[in-house]
């Protein structure tokens, strides 16, 4: 079965996107060139908004979420998977990690890419102020 959650947001001129291991689109209205795993703003949908069917099919360690992140023509996707431990209680951000670690941001672990990792074509649209359209879907067993 398969869940979908979307999500608006958009760039911001220090989208640097070089963080290693996470990648992240916060509801917050500002970056300081710190953040530099976070690939949007202003979202308009945080993790505490995700309706329970999505939130439990998350939760499924069998799991695989895939997070798609669209902006001015460029698209990338990034694959993980699903922990039991996934919360969804967060109203703030939402955080794709590459790691197994587990807190309150947190909607996907094992991902396959993180910031760094991120088309430059699609962090240059983003740091011109691109809208960005991040997307999750949940397909569990």
């Amino acid at each position: 079965m398969e869940h979908d959650a979307v999500v608006s947001a958009r760039g911001h001129e220090n989208v640097t996107a070089e963080h290693a291991s996470t990648l992240e689109v916060t509801s917050d209205d500002f970056l300081t060139p710190a953040g530099d795993c976070i690939l949007g703003v202003e979202a308009d949908t945080v993790p505490a908004d995700f309706d329970d069917e999505f939130v439990a099919a998350c939760r499924s360690a069998d799991a695989t979420i895939t997070a798609t992140l669209e902006a001015a023509g460029h698209r990338v996707v990034v694959e993980g998977s699903g922990h039991p431990e996934l919360s969804f209680e967060n109203d703030r951000s939402h955080v794709l990690r590459t790691s197994d670690y587990v807190d309150d941001r947190t909607v996907m672990v094992g991902a396959d890419a993180a910031a760094g990792d991120v088309d430059r074509d699609l962090v240059a649209a983003l740091a011109d102020g691109a809208e960005l359209t991040f997307s999750l879907t949940v397909e569990s067993t």
